[in-house]
């Protein structure tokens, strides 16, 4: 199957402040380097985002969009543009450029040896231009311990960076598996890749907090801790749903 090189998804929820100059600097970047691409906004709310990425799209055929007017997550978002991804390189960045895609210069040299490549926050290497406030960060912190607890992933330093990229198979497979709807499909995603054996290379990279956090501090926790417990009680029916998957892509050639 032929394509471009790399399908980035930029999943948006009321981005319509930025998502032109996100996906200008994105282009720009692109060409730059002489890659071919896909762009796909996965835009949930309902400020326009959806329409102004459309006009975007009538002067650059490779740039798309889907969504919902209500907000369905990110997670969903996600995986419904891996499904439509053509690139040989899938990945995923915030909407709001808080990684400036020059990083995926750090990422595409590790592709060649590793399947799944995510940027972290969490070693002396990166570079965080503009941190998240104390509270987040030691929430952060408090949010890490539990989570390895739970789940596991001792190699991995930084679930929620929202900067990763996946070989084309490796993207494919994993998010015809994967379920969480909402900010912990990272952890997920991660579990998942590290269950069935595909290799992980993190890498430190620039970052600023845009102080815009979407997630309430209350119920959204309370979602994330109920969905750290169903990614940990899943894994022998990750397992099943893996093999199917598998065996349907081997049966189709």
């Amino acid at each position: 199957m032929t394509g471009p090189y790399i399908t980035l998804i930029l999943p948006a929820f009321n981005e319509s402040a930025t998502i032109v100059g996100t996906i200008s600097k994105t282009v720009e970047y692109f060409t730059q380097r002489g890659y071919t691409y896909q762009i796909i906004v996965a835009a949930d709310g309902n400020d326009g985002t959806r329409e102004i990425v459309a006009k975007v799209g009538e002067t650059d055929a490779a740039v798309q969009v889907i969504g919902h007017p209500e907000r369905l997550g990110k997670g969903r978002g996600v995986r419904e543009a891996v499904a439509l991804a053509t690139g040989s390189i899938i990945g995923y960045a915030d909407a709001d450029y808080k990684v400036p895609i020059e990083e995926f210069d750090k990422v595409a040299p590790l592709l060649k040896e590793y399947d799944v490549v995510i940027g972290t926050r969490a070693v002396k290497r990166s570079l965080i231009e503009r941190p998240q406030p104390l509270y987040r960060r030691i929430g952060s912190r408090g949010f890490s311990v539990f989570m390895h607890t739970v789940v596991g992933l001792p190699n991995i330093s930084d679930t929620q960076c929202g900067f990763k990229f996946f070989r084309r198979s490796v993207a494919r497979e994993l998010f015809r598996t994967q379920r969480i709807d909402r900010y912990m499909f990272d952890v997920e995603i991660l579990s998942l890749a590290s269950l069935f054996g595909y290799s992980i290379q993190e890498v430190p990279i620039r970052w600023r907090d845009d102080g815009d956090s979407r997630l309430d501090l209350v119920s959204g926790n309370i979602r994330n801790v109920i969905d750290i417990f169903r990614i940990r009680s899943w894994r022998s029916q990750y397992v099943r749903d893996f093999a199917a998957s598998r065996a349907r892509s081997e049966s189709h050639g």
